[in-house]
């Protein structure tokens, strides 16, 4: 199983494509860790910088809708992994983007739309950490002078495929 938590990157726009997480240019790319440098570099996003202080220390990222639309390619979530980056948090995903991250032992959780507007307010606090327990199905969120805990739920094969390590390693053990 993955390490879960982290400092969190707040994206605050609905409709992030693949192609914004990582450009379609890549796609040749034959090792996972080439795509490491090029993770949203297209994206457009004010207050947003590209190389800004997120880059290989954010673990989490929160979001808004639709999360991963765009072309399906599990080249995404691969970015995202190769930073570090094993959950995303968002009003709502992608189909495929949402099974591709399962699929690689990653977190895609899904939170109400004002359970995300509270995260994004205490945004505003400055840097935001998550802690992850898989276990009692709860998100901690801490920054300077304040915590709050946010209850998450995930279906049950979702589960199996995060705790064995991505499907690969599920069928591994159970075929």
């Amino acid at each position: 199983m993955k390490t879960f938590g982290g400092p969190v990157l707040f994206l605050d726009r609905s409709d992030i494509n693949t192609d914004e997480i990582i450009p379609a240019k890549y796609l040749t790319e034959m090792d996972k860790e080439a795509l490491g440098p090029h993770l949203l570099e297209d994206l457009k996003l004010e207050g947003f910088s590209v190389n800004g202080s997120w880059r290989g220390s954010a673990r989490v990222v929160v979001t808004r809708a639709n999360f991963g639309c765009g072309s399906s390619r599990e080249h995404a979530p691969w970015a995202l992994e190769v930073n570090s980056i094993t959950c995303v948090i968002a009003e709502g995903y992608a189909r495929i983007f949402r099974q591709n991250m399962f699929n690689g032992g990653m977190l895609a959780v899904e939170l109400a739309k004002t359970a995300i507007d509270e995260l994004f307010a205490i945004a505003k606090n400055g840097a935001v950490s998550c802690s992850i327990d898989l276990d009692a199905k709860t998100f901690a969120f801490s920054w300077d002078g304040g915590s709050k805990a946010v209850p998450f739920t995930l279906a049950e094969f979702d589960e199996a495929l995060v705790r064995a390590g991505g499907w690969v390693e599920f069928a591994d053990v159970k075929y």
